[in-house]
């Protein structure tokens, strides 16, 4: 792991992974629940995990570097969401022949997958989901659609995601939840934040 300065009040830690991503990611929340550390915001993303609101950037970085990512934080009981998902996506049988498999097998792999909320971006409230092995990585569709309506469960190279709003995309279709993934009224807004265990399970 590498720590760069970003700005004035900002640090970037440089992952080799997404599981360091991870590791470090739910260690620097606990030493802010705990106390040990002042960042007014810590912002996982693919390789890297933004510290934003820093005061004191320098001798933040300094007491970083002599940290360990305790294993037992990213182990200890999380949430799990359970998504509710019909599964009728027009990209199912193009899964199914990337993968080698009959789209009930499909199916049946998704829903014994445990995902994790890896970092959240692209749109309010979409959360990049991991836990497929590297060999179900599917490709993008080679032109996005204009519109994929809210609630679309989706696949895109090892992630999976739900779409809380209608959008262009070019994930690959599985299926439809009707569970709501952003209310600005809602704390914290986000359904799915960074570290929370998922699953797609048929509803």
């Amino acid at each position: 792991m590498r720590i760069r300065p970003v700005g004035r009040h900002a640090l970037l830690l440089d992952c080799d992974d997404p599981a360091q991503v991870e590791r470090w990611r739910a260690e620097l929340w606990r030493r802010r629940e705990a106390g040990g550390l002042s960042a007014a915001e810590i912002v996982p993303a693919a390789g890297t995990v933004l510290l934003d609101g820093v005061p004191d950037p320098a001798s933040t970085a300094a007491r970083i570097a002599g940290w360990t990512p305790d294993p037992a934080v990213t182990t200890a009981e999380v949430a799990t969401v359970e998504v509710p998902t019909v599964y009728d996506g027009e990209d199912l049988p193009r899964i199914a022949a990337h993968w080698r498999l009959t789209v009930p097998q499909v199916v049946h792999r998704l829903e014994s997958t445990e995902f994790r909320v890896a970092f959240c971006g692209f749109a309010p409230g979409f959360a990049y989901l991991t836990g497929l092995p590297p060999q179900y990585a599917v490709p993008r569709l080679p032109t996005p659609r204009p519109r994929v309506p809210a609630g679309s469960v989706a696949l895109a190279g090892p992630y999976a995601g739900i779409y809380p709003s209608a959008s262009p995309g070019g994930w690959l279709l599985v299926g439809r939840t009707t569970l709501t993934l952003f209310d600005v009224s809602a704390d914290p807004p986000a359904t799915l934040t960074p570290g929370t265990r998922v699953r797609l399970v048929t509803g």
